[in-house]
């Protein structure tokens, strides 16, 4: 056998063989203790050993020496012994720090690192209920369930759907476990018909069936004060959603679009911050989470006088699989076969988040076959003069080690393509090569899934409301 090649076999079970030690004390800390472990934001709960030596590769970005898992390794079993209570921790950023410390104490110094989260006790648990199970409702129920861990933060309880048919339940069921875009239900899932309940890795989901909120008693499945997820469009005003408010169980209400009127519009990341006591709120649209973040920065950075916003978007639910009769301009041609103009209001959506973008901004949406992963492109006005190489560097630094590194991800490839991105948990990722900058004017292109992505923006709100988003270590960088 040539050596060189076996050297670097050699040197891959290697990394395999740390892998696989890290995953039972990866799945022990998660479920007995909400403790959350990732590489750069992209986290390591429930991955295979060859998806945790992925996660390492991208810490070549930094320094351009890819993340030893040795180290990351030890980090982890360290942080076994100490037991901490909920918390976030990225073991990239951990390393790092330890590294640049000088020190040889690993046990001193994440006792240090992690005293805030040292003693601290999950909380209770909080119900959600979602109220329609469309693509994205189906999304949240796989995220919901993959946090369950050691449920005390999301609970899962109840969804809420008008019957299709006699088999409606196992047809919910086999939606949910089996999806055309983004693969099978990652664990077992039963059906106990004659509780009209659906079992999804052990987490119990009540099936209620009902055509208005006013038709739904939540206490009598013992569901109290739960967060109620809108998923169907339905309503989009406080007006409307109000309705959901009047069961007793249900104490605050999320809508999965656009609100309208005097609804706060929140975009994880940006303007969660806003969140008081609000009763019903809003989490925005996909594309105003895939952008918002990214305008941020920039704006913090060079200043933006001015902008538009083309998003290349794929088709959905909305829109006819063949030509036939649509209330909307143009979306009533067959989706699978044209590029459909179409209106977005994406762009002034930006404003609830952002107030200082109000009347900065046009925009555009073109639909195009596909079924998943869409993309906008921004095309902006700066107030001073740049470059490409510092466009780049500031929305690649963010996504490492910013705020906004869970919202933003930043890639360089010649060969990516939409694809690629199924499954992305970012709001939004920049894609480094094609950016274009002449003096003060920018256009800079964003890749978002806008089902999954979104979905996880969603459900960073859901737990932002539930007071069990872990707070992060090392914090983050503002």
């Amino acid at each position: 056998m040539n050596h060189r090649a076996d050297a670097h076999l050699e040197a891959w079970k290697a990394k395999q063989e740390l892998a696989e030690r890290m995953i039972p004390l990866i799945g022990q800390l998660y479920r007995d203790h909400d403790v959350v472990m990732s590489i750069h934001g992209r986290s390591l709960i429930g991955r295979s050993p060859v998806d945790i030596i992925r996660a390492h590769s991208f810490a070549r970005k930094i320094d351009d020496v890819e993340l030893p898992l040795e180290e990351t390794s030890a980090i982890v079993s360290a942080i076994a012994e100490i037991q901490p209570g909920p918390v976030s921790v990225d073991l990239a950023l951990l390393a790092n720090d330890f590294r640049a410390s000088g020190s040889d104490d690993l046990d001193g110094f994440l006792r240090s690192a992690l005293a805030p989260a040292i003693g601290a006790q999950p909380g209770g648990g909080t119900d959600v209920v979602l109220y329609g199970f469309g693509r994205i409702g189906r999304l949240l129920a796989r995220i919901i369930i993959e946090h369950s861990g050691s449920g005390n933060g999301l609970n899962l309880r109840a969804i809420v759907v008008r019957r299709g048919s006699e088999n409606d339940l196992e047809k919910r069921a086999n939606l949910l476990k089996r999806d055309s875009v983004h693969g099978a239900f990652n664990g077992t899932i039963k059906v106990l018909e004659d509780e009209n309940v659906i079992l999804a890795n052990g987490v119990r989901i009540q099936v209620i069936y009902a055509n208005d909120p006013a038709d739904v008693d939540y206490t009598q499945y013992g569901i109290e004060d739960a967060i109620l997820v809108d998923n169907t469009g339905r309503w989009r005003d406080a007006e409307g959603l109000e309705q959901h408010l009047k069961n007793t169980g249900i104490g605050r209400v999320l809508l999965t679009a656009p609100g309208k009127g005097d609804l706060l519009n929140v975009v994880y990341g940006v303007n969660h911050d806003a969140i008081t006591d609000q009763p019903i709120l809003s989490a925005a649209s996909c594309t105003t989470n895939a952008i918002t973040p990214v305008l941020k920065v920039l704006n913090d950075r060079f200043g933006v006088s001015r902008g538009h916003v083309e998003t290349v978007h794929s088709y959905t639910n909305d829109q006819n699989l063949t030509d036939n009769f649509h209330k909307g301009a143009r979306r009533g041609r067959a989706a699978a076969l044209n590029m459909v103009l179409a209106e977005t209001g994406a762009a002034k959506a930006v404003a609830k988040a952002l107030p200082e973008f109000a009347g900065k901004l046009t925009g555009n949406a073109i639909r195009v076959p596909t079924p998943d992963v869409s993309m906008a492109v921004l095309n902006l006005q700066f107030e001073q003069e740049t470059t490409r190489e510092e466009v780049n560097a500031a929305l690649e630094q963010v996504s490492l080690t910013g705020a906004l590194r869970t919202q933003i991800d930043y890639v360089e490839s010649d060969e990516i393509v939409s694809t690629d991105f199924v499954g992305s948990n970012r709001a939004g990722i920049v894609d480094g090569l094609a950016t274009i900058v002449t003096g003060d004017s920018a256009v800079v292109y964003v890749w978002y899934d806008n089902e999954y992505g979104y979905s996880c923006q969603v459900v960073r709100i859901v737990e932002h409301l539930a007071g069990v988003h872990p707070a992060h270590l090392p914090a983050l960088e503002s």
